[in-house]
């Protein structure tokens, strides 16, 4: 870095949030490729499925911000293990439901106790306050929470 270079990439926001979701994600995803086989994408239409039940491709797309493409390959892929059902929508025969199936929901349920034990272990080197204060903050920049009011 020369002397009228200020700028630290190992600070700046943006390099920061891709280093640290990379580096929880791919040892998260040691436990669910390792134990289930699946990919990154797989396990999230699986938890948001599991989370919210019946949802269409286009749902999860929206909730997830995946391309609506991956997420039919996910789908293709968690129906062939007979962990999702399909079924057409009357009102609108483009589209399918998608649920759990008995099998989809005991996966579920075992890679979200894992997730759980697994957040734990993440946040574990920090205090209750931190925490709550990291995952508010997370989520404004995800843009799942509005800013907190700053005024007096």
């Amino acid at each position: 870095m020369s002397k009228n270079d200020d700028f630290a990439v190992q600070d700046f926001l943006p390099f920061l949030l891709n280093r640290a979701a990379e580096d929880s994600s791919l040892e998260f995803q040691k436990l669910y490729k390792g134990r289930y086989g699946m990919l990154r994408t797989e396990w999230r239409v699986l938890f948001h499925l599991g989370m919210y039940t019946r949802m269409t491709a286009s749902d999860i797309s929206q909730r997830a911000r995946i391309h609506k493409t991956k997420i039919s390959r996910a789908v293709a892929k968690l129906a062939a293990r007979r962990w999702v059902s399909r079924s057409r929508d009357e009102s609108d025969r483009r589209s399918e439901h998608l649920e759990l199936t008995a099998a989809g929901r005991s996966v579920y349920e075992d890679l979200r106790q894992q997730a759980q034990v697994y957040d734990q272990r993440l946040t574990q080197g920090f205090s209750a306050e931190d925490v709550a204060l990291l995952r508010r903050m997370l989520r404004q920049l995800a843009s799942m929470e509005p800013p907190a009011d700053r005024t007096p």
